[in-house]
């Protein structure tokens, strides 16, 4: 018996397809015969005017003869082969396959379903949704808050869509004044206000540092705050609410605790559950043997699941125990730049009162949500996304489901479904509860920008394929959902994060490739540099757009991967054979398996050199040469030709960093004393260059704090009342 055919076809409609073949579908060859699951098409030599089968064959059972087509259903999806038990071809089997191919994508094409348009004035979320999302409805029922947050996906979901499908005209909220003598032409692309000149002196801004977006926002914000600048915090949201979250690793969460933003018994107080191993593996049920592989184990990774809220929480009582303030249910409306200052306009929704406030510089941390960040960036505010969607589940699996000292780092259980290739994660949190996530790398399309409701519905249809479960029997705690987004760069120049002052942090600056993971993580491997740089930039009042551009956690070694992840979008409209992302990952990730543990580690925690990833990308592709051509058949040659010059940046840097890294940076922190009060510009810049060559290759400086007592002390034009908070911290609650 012999494979040859196997497609997916996009729809969860499995019965209609199935009707379709056994009642329409007619290639004109053969006799068909009805099957339980789909048809058979039986062939003598006479249909065929080139004999292919020896006879031999033909004296064999009529099964010999005999082409078989059925369907089944996983993933919400439908899937279709074909077989024959005949070791040569049959007589026109090659024409009913094409046919078959050609007739069932007319009549089963590619779909992106579009959300209705709903007016909650008039009807509730669950009302609007029930007949397109029943199970989403359904599920979020039972869930406390579930209308909120389901009203919250579906916001979501409707301000993601229409930024993707007006990238070239995005919402302005960003406007840049002049004085009226200036004299100076109005910024292509940008609406100028005429502010005139003033007969008396502007006001001193009320804060430093104003940060919109509570989630990563607020770790940034209390770091600073530490420092001793005047920080606000705006937030959408109530404070403190989060809709994922988070996993670390202990040595990256180190970074944090040296920069005293947590102490170490603090950070213990975070952790609801540590794992002993975490576990990567991918379907390959239908792979060649070349791209099969074992289950990789990181257990150093991901392996600390953190109680993300209460770590929100803390870090917003020292935020405000060092001096800052958050409005929190304050929407965003729009800022106005100026030489001396940013005056930010919001909206508290409960009351819908406008509030202003001014401040030294503004930091945008709202993530994919983010209307700062499409203005800035056009039509190449982001290049990829990974819509997630998931759920916190307090109880109600069987025991033996899940083993709570394991985490399921990635994981997928079938082939391309409708377009995606899913993929999930499983994290066992607090007590007996388990988080859930169900994502897939997405190109950035306007006709199909990638859904979370369609998700949704996906995660509770196919969650008891995944891990054995009764649906209904399971205790909801609260969903986990949002956009991923990533920038496929070049070099660090490759997309905007900062204009005069103002600037970008976290998903918002969208500087690494999905490949491993964004947002939290991210942040806090780069949180050290990200503050010594912003802290000096302030210090010295650098908040041009040219210095601020310079604070970005960029890295060459992370940048030059985005063609792996590239590799596992589906290109809008296309259909590819069904196994082939599976296939790509079950490559990459075995090889990764055969390496020391602490290669795998490194590239998952974004620490892989330059030798160790031109090894492992000739081994991939000395072990299944097909990689290449996939490769090139999901990306194009104008993806490849940017990341050839991606790759070449790549080679440099590490060429530069191998010269510099050893000695360069403790010779900036030498001439620091002399050369930063007379050329503040100068040392700047030195020190951006320093972390370029250590942070930026993915070698970490370690950063020290200092007593909080020395911190506020050393800085210039801190209000001498802020030199008397303690040195303690805020007791956790």
């Amino acid at each position: 018996m012999k494979e040859i055919l196997y497609i997916e076809v996009p729809t969860p409609d499995t019965n209609a397809v199935k009707r379709w073949l056994q009642d329409v579908f007619n290639p004109g060859y053969g006799e068909k015969i009805i099957t339980p699951e789909g048809t058979r098409f039986k062939f003598s030599q006479r249909n065929s005017h080139k004999t292919s089968i020896s006879e031999t064959s033909v004296n064999q059972a009529n099964l010999d003869n005999e082409l078989s087509i059925f369907v089944w259903s996983v993933q919400r999806t439908t899937y279709l082969k074909a077989f024959r038990w005949a070791d040569q071809p049959l007589p026109n089997e090659k024409n009913t396959l094409r046919y078959l191919i050609q007739s069932i994508r007319q009549q089963f094409p590619n779909d992106y379903p579009i959300p209705p348009q709903i007016d909650l004035s008039q009807t509730s979320i669950f009302d609007a949704l029930s007949a397109r999302y029943p199970l989403t409805v359904k599920y979020f029922q039972k869930m406390p808050n579930g209308e909120y947050d389901l009203t919250r996906v579906y916001w979501w979901e409707q301000r993601w869509r229409e930024s993707v499908q007006n990238p070239q005209q995005p919402q302005q909220v960003i406007f840049k004044g002049q004085k009226v003598e200036d004299g100076g032409q109005k910024p292509e692309g940008e609406e100028v206000i005429s502010i005139p000149y003033p007969l008396s002196p502007i006001p001193s801004p009320s804060y430093d540092l104003i940060y919109l977006g509570g989630a990563l926002g607020v770790i940034h914000a209390a770091a600073m705050a530490r420092l001793g600048y005047r920080v606000l915090l705006i937030e959408r949201m109530p404070f403190g609410k989060m809709n994922r979250e988070w996993n670390i690793s202990r040595s990256e969460f180190q970074s944090v605790i040296d920069l005293g933003l947590f102490s170490q018994d603090e950070f213990e107080s975070l952790i609801a559950r540590e794992y002993v191993d975490g576990f990567h593996k991918f379907f390959d049920a239908n792979n060649p043997p070349q791209a099969k592989a074992p289950v990789l184990h990181t257990p150093t990774v991901l392996n600390v699941g953190l109680d993300a809220e209460k770590l929100l929480l803390v870090c917003g009582e020292k935020l405000r125990a060092w001096g800052g303030e958050i409005w929190d249910e304050t929407e965003f409306v729009r800022a106005d730049v100026t030489d001396l200052q940013v005056t930010v306009q919001c909206r508290h929704l409960p009351t819908q009162a406008t509030k202003e406030v001014t401040g030294r510089l503004l930091v945008d941390a709202m993530g994919t949500a983010s209307p700062i960040a499409w203005q800035l960036n056009g039509g190449r505010a982001f290049d990829s996304v990974c819509p997630t969607v998931g759920a916190v589940i307090s109880r109600g699996f069987e025991p033996g489901v899940w083993d709570v000292h394991y985490g399921d780092v990635l994981n997928s259980h079938g082939d391309i479904s409708r377009g995606r290739q899913l993929i999930w994660e499983l994290f066992p949190a607090e007590n007996d509860e388990l988080t859930f996530y169900l994502f897939h790398y997405h190109q950035v399309h306007p006709e199909n920008p990638g859904s979370l409701l369609e998700m949704y519905e996906d995660f509770f249809t196919i969650l008891p394929e995944y891990r054995r479960c009764n649906m209904d029997e399971l205790v909801w705690k609260k969903p986990t959902f949002g956009y991923i987004p990533g920038h496929f760069s070049v070099g660090d120049r490759d997309r905007t994060v900062a204009i005069d002052r103002l600037v970008a942090i976290g998903d918002a600056a969208s500087l690494q490739s999905p490949l491993v993971f964004t947002g939290f993580g991210s942040l806090i491997r780069n949180l050290p540099r990200l503050i010594h740089l912003l802290d000096t930039a302030l210090k010295h009042d650098l908040l041009d757009a040219r210095s601020l551009n310079s604070i970005r956690a960029f890295q060459s070694n992370i940048a030059v991967t985005w063609l792996f992840s590239k590799g596992m979008m589906v290109p809008t409209g296309q259909f590819i054979p069904p196994e082939r992302i599976n296939a790509m990952l079950n490559t990459f990730f075995g090889i990764l398996a055969s390496e020391p543990p602490a290669v795998a580690e490194a590239f998952i925690k974004d620490r892989v050199g330059w030798l160790p990833f031109n090894r492992m990308a000739l081994k991939a592709a000395w072990q299944n040469p097909s990689l290449l051509l996939w490769i090139w058949q999901l990306a194009g040659p104008k993806d490849l030709v940017r990341w050839v010059g991606s790759y070449l940046d790549f080679t440099l840097r590490a060429f530069v960093s191998a010269l510099l890294r050893g000695w360069f940076p403790q010779w900036v922190q030498q001439i620091q004393p002399w050369l930063e009060p007379k050329f503040p510009a100068l040392w700047f810049w030195l020190l951006v260059q320093s972390y370029a060559v250590t942070d930026g290759m993915g070698f970490p400086q370690t950063v020290r704090h200092q007593p909080l007592s020395t911190v506020l002390a050393n800085q210039p034009g801190v209000d001498s009342n802020q030199t008397k908070i303690q040195e303690s911290t805020t007791p956790l609650s």
